[in-house]
């Protein structure tokens, strides 16, 4: 078992609870034991864009008692939390403040996927747009998302939203439809990223998806990874963005030495929206 492993967390996957996953929770548990984690924490989706909530199945008192259960049962071997992955909907941002204000959570995680007014995921919008704008927008949408948390936390004195998920997620399209990724053509914008997570102590996901899907590289990969850095960045969150059990904690070694080597060297785990940091590797 990996010495690495047994240090780390994963903090985004998904099981029956969200609408594209029909993993049962308890094997994603014995998989991430299996795997020597520390822990792991659900996020299930929540999605309000209006094209998407109707497909959003989220029932927070089925899920709750499953999390319940999980830690009665579990509890002295791993940790297992309770978080949740909220799409980015600007237009919807009062009924989902509303709504984390009324449910417990250990993490709360925002994700983009649409950026003016589209799906990045659909074929047609990353072929009129080209790996280029595609990437463009979409970072565009992702340094607007932080700097909405940093004006939140200013107004609450708090953070409503705890990690930035897969900041670079166009890459995974681009990739898929166009043969190509763009993303290191659009440094300047990388680093107002990382500048508006710090401002808003909103710690960025390193999303180990994409090397599933033939990728190279995690979301983000090393070049943000080194500019955070830079910036004053000291700890990011690991998640595998597991829709199956097989493949929670996938490529997990290979991404702590990736961010070690970058600069990088500790992982921010959440409990009741708190963050500690934590060492990615032995020391």
């Amino acid at each position: 078992m990996s010495t690495v492993r047994r240090l780390l967390h994963d903090q985004h996957l998904h099981s029956r609870h969200s609408f594209d996953s029909s993993a049962d929770p308890r094997d994603n548990v014995l998989a991430a034991i299996d795997r020597g984690l520390s822990g792991l924490t659900f996020t299930e989706h929540f999605d309000t864009h209006p094209d998407e909530w109707k497909e959003c199945t989220y029932d927070d008192d089925a899920y709750s008692a499953d999390i319940a259960r999980l830690q009665d049962e579990f509890g002295d071997r791993i940790f297992v939390g309770k978080g949740i992955e909220i799409c980015y909907q600007p237009e919807r941002l009062d009924f989902i403040l509303e709504f984390l204000s009324g449910h417990r959570f250990d993490l709360v995680l925002l994700s983009v996927h649409w950026t003016h007014g589209r799906p990045i995921h659909e074929r047609p919008v990353i072929e009129e747009w080209g790996s280029a704008g595609a990437t463009r927008r979409y970072l565009e949408t992702v340094l607007e998302a932080a700097r909405t948390c940093g004006r939140l936390r200013a107004r609450h004195g708090r953070r409503c939203f705890d990690v930035l998920g897969h900041l670079d997620f166009v890459k995974r399209y681009t990739h898929r439809f166009l043969g190509e990724t763009a993303v290191d053509r659009h440094g300047n914008l990388l680093d107002q990223i990382a500048a508006a997570c710090l401002e808003a102590d909103l710690v960025p996901e390193v999303n180990t998806s994409t090397i599933r899907g033939g990728l190279a590289d995690p979301m983000p990969g090393p070049a943000f990874v080194r500019r955070y850095a830079a910036a004053g960045g000291t700890a990011m969150s690991l998640g595998s963005d597991a829709h199956k059990s097989e493949v929670i904690a996938a490529d997990f070694d290979a991404v702590a030495a990736m961010l070690g080597n970058a600069g990088v060297t500790r992982q921010a785990v959440f409990q009741d929206r708190q963050a500690t940091l934590r060492p990615l590797t032995p020391e």
